[in-house]
């Protein structure tokens, strides 16, 4: 050969081999960049809180005592009321920002001896006479004439409660439902807990009156309390006492009480020292004199009553917890000991998120509205503003992945659902029913399709002549040309309804089309020797067989309905519900089954025929020289040398059912619930994110978990992808050529 084109050749070949090199180093750089790009938005959903203290500052003038604090939606007005009843505002930086505003007493009131911090930044008020105000401390917004935005405050008087006739209690809480009722509850000196409700009743005719309860709490087991809570509703009272039992009340009707828990907190009998409510009232945190902090809230037992239950487990303090701050913004809670150390934990995840501490033991604190400041004051008189940052405590391993037992469920469980009617549910985002319900649409796609596609590309393969096959495989292959979203939309709107009316006709279908071919086969060996049958018997012999199928489905659908009736009473659904206690949806996985798996079938067909095809002749024509039917040859010497291909492509259409999205989030339903049976439906990771993706507010909690479901869908992909590569090596290396 010329040794100028042999260079040329050389040279191409060189550049050919760059060219391709870089080009599969780019690809593989390019799939490693779009996880990296993926997964850092996941990664801030496991970052710790972080805490800056913003000033250290002053806030009790010589002789005055704070008896609560206050801390405004943009952290701008922490304040302090003292016993006095003055309400004292701060600058950020601790200077004081002047526009000293008054918690005006009642008649004969001068001091104030306990305040009962509520939600909204509502005070109640027990003064020294016996008396009781609910006020609220306000900051209205709004605008200057340069647009700057100015914020003023105010304090408006809710309520006011006369003194009791038994005398000045130790501690009183007040809540206000709105216009028609006002609850009170007072401990007295001598034990005993008085709930006054103030009730705005309104006749048939529109007259309305404002009607008064003095009731008492029963049920008491002679144990002093120490601790006591009211929902933001004044319905529910709990109550804790200095042997650890815990107390629940119904208040919910006007005039009448119920003692709906008495229970034992703690094996040991330790103090309860403190109580609160998570947001949502749903939820009782418990704090004891050892340090211990739990949640509680209602279970129901086997008489279907609910019944307080231990939950949650938060971190615990080396000495007695002295208070407890809720979030109003989620399901968080600080709680502080007699040392003056702060906990951050979120109720739901068991997440510690801070440790804070102060000089002296906390009097009083409140967080922000938005979650994301805290003021506090000590019993030295010293204020500490801390700017927060917490974006995603609900998120923890445990939450993604584990079972949690949520508010108002029975036992733990996972659950996804990302939203709901009210501010204060509790997040459930568990991946878990989403990872099972991408296996569970794969399984039944590819027990449908794997061995439809294989024994199909083994018969056009090796059974049948080439002219068959030139038509059949073309045809497959437009299969895969079909969009994803007809078939998914033929699959919802078409065949669920029509399989949902038929239930019964594609069981017995099942049944009768492998009866129905075996006799056909049977008949078909008396008949391949005669004269006619060996003109036929020339690789088209599953033309035979059509008729045959045709009929077998003819027979199931038209004995379908009688066999309803006979078996089923008429109603094929309503018989699995009532006996086997399961659930048809319209969409589940047979739907899914089928449409799913005629998606996939194309790939695994062509991919399986062309590597059975591959295999070379002599090797078929030895087995057959050495006396093996076709059979015999097929399954000893075909499908062996071929096995890496086969592999291959099933593993192939095995990533295409599990990564596929419009198909399943049109078919399934959406139910995201852990369930194997076929009656149901399911919600994968794939169609999980494109329902969720388009609500999910950018760098929210739920916007970082889809980009989290992505980065688990790619490492699902790439963990098959590469296992296949590994099996399909070694099959090719054990039988030497594929």
């Amino acid at each position: 050969m010329n040794k100028k084109i042999l260079k040329r050749i050389q040279r191409r070949d060189r550049i050919a081999r760059y060219v391709i090199t870089v080009g599969g180093m780019a690809v593989i750089f390019s799939v490693l960049l779009i996880l990296f790009l993926i997964a850092r938005v996941t990664v801030p959903l496991f970052q710790p809180a972080v805490a800056e203290r913003v000033a250290r500052f002053p806030v009790a003038d010589q002789g005055a005592t704070v008896m609560a604090a206050g801390l405004d939606e943009y952290r701008e007005s922490p304040f302090v009321v003292d016993a006095g009843g003055r309400v004292q505002f701060f600058a950020p930086g601790g200077q004081p920002a002047g526009g000293e505003l008054l918690l005006a007493p009642p008649v004969g009131a001068g001091r104030i001896l306990a305040v009962d911090s509520g939600e909204e930044l509502t005070f109640g008020a027990l003064w020294d006479n016996g008396s009781m105000t609910l006020d609220q401390v306000r900051f209205p917004s709004g605008f200057d004439a340069e647009g700057r935005r100015v914020q003023s405050r105010e304090v408006a008087r809710l309520a006011s409660l006369p003194p009791l006739e038994q005398g000045v209690p130790k501690q009183a809480l007040v809540r206000r439902d709105g216009e028609e009722r006002l609850t009170q509850v007072a401990l007295l000196a001598d034990n005993r807990l008085l709930i006054r409700q103030l009730v705005t009743e309104t006749d048939l005719f529109g007259d309305s009156r404002e009607a008064t309860h003095l009731l008492e709490a029963t049920g008491l087991p002679g144990e002093p309390i120490t601790a006591m809570v009211l929902d933001t509703t004044g319905k529910n009272l709990y109550a804790g006492t200095g042997r650890g039992t815990l107390l629940h009340w119904d208040l919910s009707e006007a005039g009448a009480v119920e003692l709906l828990d008495r229970l034992p907190a703690f094996p040991d009998g330790r103090a309860i020292t403190s109580l609160a409510l998570i947001f949502g009232d749903i939820s009782l945190a418990v704090g004891d004199d050892r340090g211990g902090v739990a949640t509680w809230f209602g279970v129901r037992d086997g008489e279907g009553v609910k019944r307080l239950q231990r939950i949650h487990v938060l971190s615990g303090h080396r000495r007695a917890v002295a208070g407890m701050i809720p979030s109003r913004r989620d399901k968080s809670l600080i709680s502080f000991d007699a040392a003056g150390q702060l906990h951050m934990d979120h109720m739901t995840s068991e997440r510690h998120l801070l440790t804070l501490s102060s000089e002296a033991p906390l009097r009083a604190g409140s967080l922000a509205p938005r979650g994301d400041g805290l003021f506090a004051v000590d019993a030295a008189g010293t204020g500490y503003l801390w700017k927060l940052r917490n974006p995603h405590p609900e998120v923890s391993w445990r939450t993604l992945f584990g079972k949690v037992w949520y508010e108002n469920y029975d036992q733990p469980r996972y659950v996804w659902q990302s939203s709901a009617a009210t501010e204060d549910f509790e997040p459930k985002k568990s991946l878990t029913p989403l990872i099972f319900g991408t296996l569970k649409g794969t399984f039944y796609a590819m027990l449908f399709a794997v061995p439809l596609a294989l024994l199909g590309a083994i018969y056009t393969s090796q059974f049948g002549n080439a002219r068959l096959r030139g038509m059949i495989k073309p045809t497959v292959e437009v299969m895969a040309a079909i969009p994803s979203v007809v078939i998914g939309f033929l699959a919802a709107l078409w065949f669920a309804p029509l399989l949902e009316r038929s239930v019964p006709a594609l069981f017995l279908g099942l049944l009768l089309v492998p009866v129905f071919l075996l006799a056909a086969m049977v008949l078909w060996q008396g008949v391949r020797n005669r004269p006619l049958g060996k003109q036929l018997d020339r690789g088209v012999e599953f033309l035979l067989l059509m008729p045959v199928l045709v009929l077998a489905v003819a027979t199931a659908i038209t004995l379908g309905p009688m066999v309803e009736n006979w078996l089923f009473d008429g109603n094929f659904k309503l018989w699995l519900f009532h006996e086997a206690g399961v659930r048809y949806d319209s969409r589940n996985c047979i739907v899914i089954a089928f449409a799913l798996g005629f998606a996939v079938i194309p790939i695994i067909y062509t991919i399986a025929e062309d590597a059975l095809s591959n295999v070379p002749q002599s090797l078929k024509a030895a087995s057959l020289a050495l006396g093996a039917s076709r059979w015999q040859t097929v399954w000893r010497v075909i499908l062996p040398s071929a096995s890496p291909g086969i592999f291959a492509g099933t593993m192939i259409g095995f990533g295409r059912a599990i990564g596929e999205t419009m198909i399943v989030l049109m078919a399934t339903g959406n139910t995201p619930i852990m369930d194997w049976s076929i009656f149901n439906g399911m919600r994968p990771l794939s169609a999980n994110i494109a329902v969720e993706i388009p609500e999910a507010p950018v760098g929210g909690t739920l916007y970082r978990i889809l980009f989290l479901s992505a980065v688990i869908l790619f490492t699902m992909t790439f963990i098959l992808n590469t296992a296949a590569e590994l099996v399909r090596q070694r099959l090719r290396k054990k039988y030497g050529r594929f």
